[in-house]
């Protein structure tokens, strides 16, 4: 698909889709996903929002910037101790029910548990994030089983196990095959193609090099032809680029956002909501997606 721009994005099979309640036309949109770790050792926040109350707080203030839809999490990437399927529900289900009882917004949860997904979903979410590849085919069958969309994240560890070193002869291909691969299982259990997302694993698994050959490579990714999410937010490869903690990320994680947009990703998982959304859709007006909303210099 060449856009006004002249820029080359590579086509979405089924752009347009219902997720909860909102329609999102992913050949002109772009979506922010904003993140909500209820976790005391999360990549970024390290437990800021840990405790009920601040969680619940987070993604209403997240929904009241823009935020087209809200993950939250649980447990972190990261390795660490097992954490009980039902703690880590008792963690996710009562800011779900609260943002739901609240806001249109969408909801997805981040987890690889059959188990704790059907309750997610029950409680409101409509996004199975999984950023472990389906790891468990069951939540394929949970996802298949409900009106939920299923993000399949590209990652190489057993969940919450370390990876040290990783290798790839051709990061971008063996992204892409993974992908596919799992796309593939997602559809045999009986998970529509209109309900799924793919997620290249901006450091999951990969050191800096690697993310940012798959960012520069992720037509590559786009071409599967499903929506892709890049969830660059503050990540290691934005600060080992940069020399910079996490704090003082914001504008290589916005540049990071941008670059994955005009190589074709259509939603970016970000922290700083209101500044992603005012880039998203700054973007979007460039692509010719969206009008200006108070124009008026040398009319």
């Amino acid at each position: 698909m060449t856009a006004p721009s002249g820029l080359c994005l590579p086509p979405i099979t089924e752009p347009v889709r219902m997720i909860g309640s909102r329609r999102f036309d992913f050949s002109r949109q772009i979506a922010v996903m904003a993140i909500v770790n209820r976790t005391p050792d999360s990549f970024y926040d390290q437990g800021r929002t840990f405790a009920l109350d601040q969680a619940v707080a987070a993604a209403m203030r997240a929904a009241a910037e823009g935020a087209d839809w809200v993950d939250i999490g649980g447990v972190p990437f990261a390795p660490g101790p097992e954490l009980p399927a039902a703690e880590e529900a008792a963690r996710v289900i009562p800011v779900i029910d609260a943002l739901a009882a609240s806001s249109d917004v969408v909801i997805s949860v981040d987890t690889f548990r059959p188990e704790v997904a059907v309750a997610a979903i029950a409680a409101g979410a409509s996004v199975i994030n999984d950023t472990t590849g389906i790891h468990d085919p069951r939540l394929a069958d949970v996802v298949a089983d409900s009106e939920a969309t299923l993000v399949i994240t590209h990652s190489r560890a057993e969940p919450r196990k370390p990876f040290p070193t990783p290798q790839y002869a051709d990061v971008a291909g063996e992204v892409r095959d993974f992908l596919l691969s799992r796309v593939e299982l997602a559809l045999s259990r009986g998970v529509p193609s209109s309900r799924i997302i793919v997620d290249p694993g901006h450091d999951l698994n990969k050191n800096t090099f690697h993310t940012l050959e798959l960012t520069r490579r992720l037509p590559e990714i786009a071409a599967l032809g499903y929506p892709v999410l890049a969830a660059v937010s503050n990540k290691d490869f934005i600060g080992e680029t940069l020399d910079l903690p996490k704090p003082e990320r914001l504008a290589g994680s916005l540049a990071a956002a941008s670059a994955s947009v005009l190589l074709g990703a259509r939603i970016v998982r970000m922290h700083d909501v209101r500044a992603s959304v005012e880039a998203m859709r700054m973007l979007e007006a460039i692509l010719g997606w969206r009008q200006p909303l108070a124009p008026r210099h040398n009319l």
